[in-house]
């Protein structure tokens, strides 16, 4: 019975192991999307301004209004 229970515990420290390793997988990969969402965001942030300096200068209206064709 003592081999069983030393089998036992060597299988659960391997899973621990295991377990371990994957969240620390887990957590760059989570990070590294975070990056990239952190950029995303400022880049449409960026866009939005461009597209408010944009608007007014359009000639023809806003940018808002129908075309003829409605």
């Amino acid at each position: 019975m003592t081999q069983s229970i030393d089998d036992r515990l060597t299988a659960l420290e391997v899973k621990a192991t295991f377990t371990e390793d994957l969240v620390d997988k887990l957590e760059q990969i989570v990070t590294q999307q975070q990056s990239v969402i952190d950029r995303l965001l400022e880049h449409t942030r960026e866009l939005g301004k461009r597209m408010q300096e944009i608007e007014p200068a359009s000639p023809g209206g806003t940018a808002r209004e129908r075309p003829p064709h409605y």
